[in-house]
């Protein structure tokens, strides 16, 4: 995941799994934390799948102003976890 914040540079620290375990045909929670500094607010936050050769293709992006908006091969299979403050950005990414 990738976390945006306004205001320049990241103060605080993106906190993510190096490697989730998943089961074929159950939900799996993909995990992304971001430990805010004082006046910090993250304003988006997202998604990236890479893929072969390195290439990177964008899953979902996680906005305070307008939401969420999850590309067409995944619709309907990602969530967002939790409601609220974008600083727990993490998804859920179903069957």
């Amino acid at each position: 995941c990738a976390v945006a914040v306004p205001a320049g540079c990241l103060a605080g620290v993106v906190e993510v799994e190096r490697s989730v375990t998943a089961v074929l045909g159950q939900d799996v929670v993909l995990p992304c934390r971001y430990r805010a500094q004082e006046q910090e607010q993250v304003v988006q936050v997202t998604w990236l799948k890479r893929g072969p050769g390195g290439r990177s293709a964008e899953v979902a992006v996680l906005n305070r102003q307008h939401g969420e908006h999850v590309q067409e091969p995944y619709a309907g299979r990602v969530l967002r976890r939790a409601g609220g403050a974008l600083e727990d950005g993490a998804i859920v990414l179903r069957n």
